[in-house]
């Protein structure tokens, strides 16, 4: 690792086009389209355009498990949003949401369609909608709850601190890395205290569980930045304990399938229409 010069910062700051190591194609500093382009629809309630990284699979993951929970209601189209293609910046996706990141969804069940944007907002509407995976329980509900907006306030400093310092910035700056690093081990701590005295995270299989695993379960698992011997995770055991346990689930499998475009070709599965999308990978595929 090695540190950059001393950077003293400007009175005003302007934005240097390119300066952003492997996402400066997509980024900037502004919001809006930069082109016009239409969504496509299919024939289901929900539409859901999204890319299988942590906040996309936490959709995909509870919308396969609404289905084999047998709420058939939950039917779905997922269509595929290549953002490093910056299919995000399309004026279809961004009517649908403003701020460009993916996963977005529109309900189409009622007379008018209703956008939902922001993953842990996705979830809780449909989790209440399906009456499914959020405790009935006051108190079960309530943590569920914290725990859900716990990884909502948490994941970017994993995702936006860490991972980008550790495996996508251009210049490896050890002070970066270790700010980010500690604070992605101490999230881990808090995890595998509490999972040390819970089997799940409130109480039972919720749409917590769904959300943390997406990011923190697939961390330890070795899926996320090359990082797993770097920040020691086995050393978190009760996470690896429940983020294997998750991870054997037929639903988290295949949610994790959707919309997924990198890795191995066994693993993807582009855009999912139908649960006949999946009859044409082997479950060892499914596993992979």
């Amino acid at each position: 690792m090695t540190d950059l010069p001393e950077y003293t910062p400007p009175a005003v700051w302007e934005w240097e086009q390119g300066n952003g190591g492997k996402f400066a194609n997509i980024n900037r500093p502004v919001a809006g389209a930069i082109e016009e382009k239409e969504l496509p629809v299919g024939k289901h309630p929900y539409q859901l355009y999204s890319l299988a990284t942590p906040n996309g699979v936490k959709v995909t993951v509870l919308l396969e498990e609404l289905l084999a929970a047998g709420h058939n209601g939950a039917e779905y189209d997922a269509w595929l949003i290549n953002i490093g293609e910056g299919d995000q910046f399309g004026s279809g996706f961004v009517d649908i949401n403003p701020n460009s990141k993916i996963p977005a969804m529109t309900d189409n069940s009622g007379k008018t369609p209703q956008r939902m944007f922001e993953s842990g907002a996705i979830m809780l509407n449909l989790a209440e909608k399906f009456g499914a995976f959020i405790p009935n329980d006051p108190s079960q509900r309530t943590e569920c709850l914290s725990w859900l907006f716990w990884q909502m306030g948490s994941a970017p400093y994993l995702g936006g601190g860490f991972g980008h310092f550790y495996a996508y910035a251009p210049v490896k700056i050890k002070y970066c890395i270790d700010r980010f690093a500690m604070e992605t081990k101490r999230q881990l701590d808090v995890l595998d205290r509490h999972l040390s005295d819970n089997e799940y995270m409130a109480g039972e299989y919720s749409i917590a569980d769904m959300a943390i695993w997406a990011w923190y379960g697939q961390l330890v698992l070795g899926r996320l930045y090359d990082a797993a011997e770097f920040l020691d995770v086995k050393s978190y055991e009760n996470v690896m304990k429940w983020a294997k346990m998750i991870d054997a689930r037929p639903a988290v499998a295949r949610g994790r399938m959707v919309n997924r475009a990198f890795g191995e070709p066994a693993s993807q599965l582009h855009e999912r229409h139908d649960a006949s999308d999946f009859e044409t990978k082997t479950q060892d595929k499914l596993e992979s």
